[in-house]
């Protein structure tokens, strides 16, 4: 149930058609793992911490750095060499009290992916490397949670939601990883890709909307548009192919 504060607090998105107090209180149970807490984790994290997600599991083992500063919004100057979790939970507390911020300090690989995702709703992609994407993919399909992909180059972005056994996956879409190099971002860029991904977050929660399913999101900063690509599922996906998803 929500409290009289949560109904003043929400009110403005409870008075969205097909909101309502019922997607409200669907946020508040709501379990959410965000892997990186980066450009692109500091504005889901910003944007599902003021929504009223009610845990939010934060996973990253970098610490704060002065090239960070541009685009990590979550992380000020007093914060440089903490490590970015506690950095991120810190202010996303002071921000909503009434939620639950688990900020965990490590490094995502084969061996502790399963762990970190397990009992959890949504699985969030604020990565900025494709074998951690492949491994939060693979754990997503594995564990039958809903993932949503997020990447940004420069001032170009991405985004799409995979629904485990229902919609392509991001192999599907990525059929090789690139090597991981550093690249170009400019600020702006994962705070729009960021609120996208937010916002497919709350829209599956709450049961609103379409979801960004089956289509690859487009964000072009240069000439300012959005191109949508479909995506079609690879029945003989690496991921989620239908050997692996027990399909004949």
């Amino acid at each position: 149930m929500l409290t009289p504060e949560e109904k003043q607090r929400y009110d403005r998105q409870i008075m969205i058609p097909g909101f309502g107090e019922a997607g409200q209180e669907n946020l508040k149970k709501a379990r959410v793992v965000i892997a990186g807490s980066g450009g692109l984790g500091s504005p889901i994290s910003l944007y599902l911490a003021a929504a009223g997600v009610g845990t939010l599991r934060i996973i990253d083992d970098d610490r704060v750095e002065v090239s960070n500063l541009n685009r990590q919004i979550l992380h000020w100057e007093k914060d440089i060499g903490m490590e970015k979790t506690y950095s991120a939970q810190g202010k996303l507390t002071q921000l909503n009290k009434n939620i639950n911020i688990e900020a965990v300090n490590t490094t995502i690989d084969e061996t502790n992916i399963l762990t970190l995702v397990t009992g959890f709703d949504v699985i969030v992609d604020a990565m900025d490397n494709m074998p951690t994407r492949y491994l939060l993919n693979q754990a997503a399909i594995a564990a039958r949670i809903p993932f949503v992909h997020g990447a940004v180059s420069g001032l170009e972005g991405r985004a799409m939601t995979v629904i485990p056994g229902k919609t392509a996956c991001i192999k599907c879409l990525y059929h090789a990883a690139p090597l991981k190099t550093w690249f170009p971002v400019l600020g702006t860029t994962p705070a729009v890709i960021g609120a996208i991904e937010a916002t497919e977050v709350i829209k599956y929660l709450t049961g609103i909307g379409t979801l960004l399913t089956n289509r690859l999101l487009i964000y072009d900063g240069f000439n300012m548009k959005f191109t949508e690509l479909n995506v079609v599922r690879n029945t003989n996906c690496e991921h989620c192919g239908d050997k692996i998803m027990g399909k004949k």
